[in-house]
């Protein structure tokens, strides 16, 4: 290493005072633009990485103490649909579901529904049943489902009662 030193020491004293001077200033140059795109950068990352701990941090211990109460509380109510809104609910939750373009219905006599749905993806219509079931409380009495040919894609046809 000494070596190596005491070589480009000659080799700096052998250059002329001109080179130099421009030697000088180019590594000025090179440790300004290595302090300003390197590390400030990375100071101002690290110092935004620590107050997102400390937050994170404070929201952690404010789950702790809100977490028994939550437990406690039980479950939140499902929102069960009625005879009344259950048309509307189905028509809106299989536009936000992208079933709602294959989708036709008609009331049955019972206070239920009969839902049809023609070239749907089947992925999709499971998606749609269940959260229908789960989040509304809508009960599926029957359902048939067909492979149209396409891949992925079924005719349906599904009785829905608004669950009590």
């Amino acid at each position: 290493m000494n070596a190596r030193l005491a070589a480009l020491s000659g080799w700096y004293r052998g250059l002329a005072a001109r080179d130099q001077r421009i030697l000088g200033i180019g590594a000025v140059a090179v440790a300004l633009i290595i302090l300003l795109w390197v590390v400030l950068p990375m100071q101002r990352n690290l110092a935004a990485a620590r107050e997102h701990l400390r937050q994170q941090q404070q929201d952690l211990e404010w789950m702790r103490k809100i977490g028994p109460s939550l437990l406690a509380a039980g479950p939140a109510p499902v929102a069960v649909a009625t005879q009344d809104s259950l048309f509307g609910l189905v028509e809106s939750s299989a536009r936000e579901s992208g079933v709602g373009t294959a989708l036709t219905s008609k009331p049955t006599g019972s206070g239920g529904m009969s839902v049809t749905l023609a070239n749907v993806d089947f992925n999709l219509l499971l998606g749609w049943l269940d959260r229908l079931s789960k989040q509304h409380g809508v009960r599926i009495e029957t359902a048939s489902i067909n492979a149209n040919g396409g891949a992925g894609l079924v005719n349906a046809t599904v009785q829905l009662r608004a669950g009590s």
